[in-house]
C-alpha cells in the first residue's frame, strides 16, 4: 500500500511539472508524444523539471525507456529508492 502512495505522489508531483498544454491529470497509461503531444522541447524541458524538483540525474539509457507517464514515474521512483 505505502508503494501506491509513494506512485500516487510521484505522478502528482509529476503532473504539476508538466507543461502547460499537457491535460491534467496525468494518467500513468499516457504516451509522452503521442497522447500528451509533447515534442523535443517539451520532453527536454519535462526531464529538466524532473530532474530539479526531485534532485535526480536522467540518464540516456533511463530516457531511451520512458514512453509512458508511467515509465517517467517509475524510473523516478527507482533513481529515489537507490
Amino acid at each position: 500500500m505505502a508503494a501506491m502512495a509513494e506512485r500516487s505522489e510521484v505522478l502528482r508531483q509529476i503532473g504539476e511539472l508538466a507543461p502547460a498544454h499537457v491535460a491534467r491529470p496525468v494518467r500513468l497509461e499516457q504516451r509522452l508524444v503521442e497522447d500528451l503531444g509533447l515534442d523535443s522541447v517539451g520532453l527536454l524541458t519535462l526531464a529538466v523539471a524532473v530532474e530539479d524538483h526531485f534532485r535526480i540525474c536522467l540518464e540516456p539509457e533511463d530516457e531511451e525507456g520512458i514512453r509512458t507517464v508511467g515509465d517517467l514515474v517509475r524510473v523516478v521512483e527507482g533513481k529515489l529508492g537507490g
